[in-house]
């Protein structure tokens, strides 16, 4: 396996949770922990009533995406497991998923796209198959194009602690 990447993981861009009552995830993320609300997403296509919120600031915020079903008896299951996902922030997101292929890691279908926040995603499935072996043994991972703010900022903590 070739160890020369394109591209550099920066950080985590978030983390998605599920569950089948969004207000319950609100209740105990936004009003006990104290998390900022910035926004809702709503996708039939991908069956998800999603709050988009954060902690932390600039930079170096991280999302908190809590989501439900918007029917329960439909896939995706966004609330099934409940740790949904966990975000990447990329430096190189079309560099990346041409190199990861190449290795044999398998994406899950709709390639690099808008993601809910705006930023370009792609999905690595949890599970390989017999074309692609490598997944990412049972959890999804969405890596997340970071913009060039993001890169300076995590690029300028690196050099900072040389």
């Amino acid at each position: 396996m070739s160890t020369t990447r394109p591209f550099s993981i920066l950080g985590i861009q978030q983390i998605a949770v599920g569950g089948l009552d969004k207000n319950k995830l609100r209740h105990f993320w936004i009003d006990i922990l104290g998390l900022t609300y910035n926004s809702t997403f709503i996708s039939e296509k991908e069956n998800v009533d999603e709050d988009i919120c954060q902690v932390g600031h600039g930079a170096f915020k991280v999302e908190v995406d809590l989501m439900q079903p918007l029917d329960a008896n439909k896939k995706p299951k966004v609330h099934e497991p409940a740790l949904n996902h966990v975000g990447l922030w990329i430096d190189n997101l079309a560099d990346a998923v041409t190199w990861l292929t190449s290795q044999g890691v398998r994406f899950t279908p709709g390639g690099i796209r808008a993601g809910a926040a705006g930023y370009d995603v792609c999905f690595i499935h949890p599970k390989g198959n017999d074309a692609f072996p490598i997944g990412s043994e049972g959890v999804l991972v969405e890596l997340v194009q970071a913009p060039d703010e993001v890169i300076l900022a995590f690029q300028t903590i690196a050099d900072a602690s040389l």
